[in-house]
């Protein structure tokens, strides 16, 4: 595939000798005449490099190049300009440019720029290549001979960032740890199956930060110094994308990111309502049988999170303030988003972000979005554009310069789905795709976890069910009834409630201003 190259310059038509010239060479151009075309055509397609007129009217070279860099910051980017002045090229260069021409410029020049460009990218892509290939026996040592919970966070960190890394590499080796993270998941479900009762049952034993610690152990603490604390939620975000947003926050911020593991099943009426009550939830019921009430809208079950905060102030004898805010709309973001500061004289302000969880439900059913985000790496650039313009970003900017302590994280993460698997039950069965509780549940050992006593597992259930199953590795259960209907509606579709890396080792990070 030939090597594409974006040309922004308001005089683009005097640069049709060049375009031609380069075109002969096999490259191919697309010229824009303007700012705000470059960056709407580096949202839609893939590019190499990007020439870009530092003199153009409207968003100038300079404002284009900030807004290019948000979106794909490691795409090389050379500044052509009339000017020599030094002001412009230090303006450029802190603005991570990769090289800049003075105009007139011709045709040589350009060729030599582009190909010494890529072959630096295509050095650091065997570089980083040969990186992984010397770790990839290592790594597959490690899961297959068996590890801690806190060696599979490392493995998994170390996973993810090499799948971040490799996204633009050669897609055999691509393949390779796409094999690899599924072999991987296999082993941690394995040690899931082992390990994870162990942790309910012996609280004090050696385990993992779980839901019930998450206030407990990140948030609470922060109440013994005199600033006002941020607890953002993020519903379904997985540590890819929290990279993603890392990575733009540090600008402002200070962070530390920590882990901890979701309970089972990794599914908002379960997880959320065990971060913010501080418990199981079994004793949930069992304290507030009123705020819990099984059935299988996941909505309805999480209606009562802030007055369980309440009764976590309550059981703690914490004396302080708190507000407790939803985000289910774009509108509803704006609105807080502009009164953020407002809430600097509130202790503690949570706040509950469900767009990633939104995006992930709204791929399922949308074809348009199965085309814009085909896999992991374009769901996570999807991901990251809308951060980039979001409320959520907003807010965090407005409270970059202000004395405060933010907490983010989220309650589940999400993983793609590319395998069904049949599961036989009764009629009153749950029909979530990644668990399922009921009666009678049967489903093939290889692809899920069973749960024959749930009050082991702090899990409440309501008779007549009895069971409850967690998916294993890229599976989804699929009942007989219309099996290849849905069958073929739920592949490729990101899914939680299951036992993965991506939907049980969450990222919970500590984030000061700088």
């Amino acid at each position: 595939m030939s090597n594409r190259i974006l040309w922004a310059d308001d005089e683009i038509n005097q640069l049709k000798a060049h375009i031609i010239f380069l075109e002969g060479k096999g490259f191919e151009i697309t010229p824009v005449t303007n700012g705000d075309d470059a960056v709407s055509m580096i949202k839609d397609r893939h590019f190499d490099i990007v020439f870009l007129d530092e003199q153009m009217p409207g968003m100038d070279g300079l404002a284009t190049l900030e807004m290019i860099k948000q979106i794909q910051p490691s795409l090389p980017v050379v500044m052509i300009t009339k000017s020599e002045e030094e002001s412009i090229m230090e303006d450029a260069i802190g603005g991570q440019i990769s090289d800049y021409l003075i105009k007139p410029v011709n045709p040589n020049q350009i060729l030599l720029t582009v190909k010494r460009l890529l072959d630096r990218r295509r050095l650091e892509n065997e570089r980083i290549s040969q990186s992984y290939l010397r770790q990839f026996n290592e790594l597959s040592a490690r899961f297959n001979s068996g590890t801690d919970w806190l060696g599979w966070i490392d493995i998994y960190r170390q996973l993810t960032r090499w799948d971040m890394d490799l996204e633009q590499g050669d897609e055999a080796l691509q393949q390779v740890l796409t094999d690899q993270f599924q072999q991987a998941n296999q082993s941690f479900a394995k040690f899931i199956e082992l390990d994870y009762k162990s942790w309910i049952t012996n609280p004090e034993g050696d385990r993992p930060w779980l839901s019930p610690d998450v206030m407990k152990e990140f948030v609470l603490p922060h109440f013994k110094k005199d600033k006002p604390v941020f607890f953002f939620l993020i519903d379904c975000m997985r540590f890819d994308q929290w990279l993603l947003f890392e990575r733009i926050l540090s600008e402002d911020y200070l962070i530390e990111t920590d882990f901890y593991y979701s309970i089972l099943p990794t599914a908002t009426p379960y997880s959320r309502n065990s971060i913010f009550s501080g418990l199981m939830p079994l004793e949930i019921k069992k304290k507030y049988p009123q705020l819990w009430e099984m059935g299988q809208d996941e909505t309805s079950l999480n209606r009562n999170e802030e007055e369980l905060l309440g009764r976590l102030f309550q059981r703690k004898r914490i004396e302080k303030s708190y507000k407790y805010e939803k985000v289910l709309q774009a509108e509803e973001g704006r609105r807080l988003a502009d009164k953020i500061i407002n809430y600097t004289q509130t202790d503690l302000t949570t706040m509950v972000y469900n767009f990633v969880d939104t995006l992930v439900h709204s791929r399922s059913d949308s074809d348009v979005l199965r085309e814009l985000a085909p896999d992991v790496s374009a769901f996570r650039s999807l991901t990251e554009s809308w951060f980039m313009h979001s409320s959520l970003l907003q807010m965090f900017r407005e409270l970059a310069d202000k004395d405060v302590t933010i907490i983010v994280t989220t309650d589940h993460g999400a993983v793609r789905s590319l395998r069904d698997t049949k599961v036989f039950g009764d009629r009153d069965a749950a029909t979530n795709l990644r668990y399922k509780y009921g009666r009678n549940l049967k489903a093939d050992s290889s692809a899920a976890i069973y749960i024959d006593k749930p009050e082991e597992y702090m899990l409440p259930i309501q008779p007549p069910a009895n069971s409850f199953i967690i998916a294993k590795e890229d599976y989804y259960f699929v009942y007989p009834t219309n099996y290849h209907r849905y069958q073929n509606r739920y592949r490729d579709t990101f899914q939680h409630g299951g036992a993965t890396m991506e939907e049980m080792i969450l990222p919970i990070a500590t984030m000061r201003p700088r």
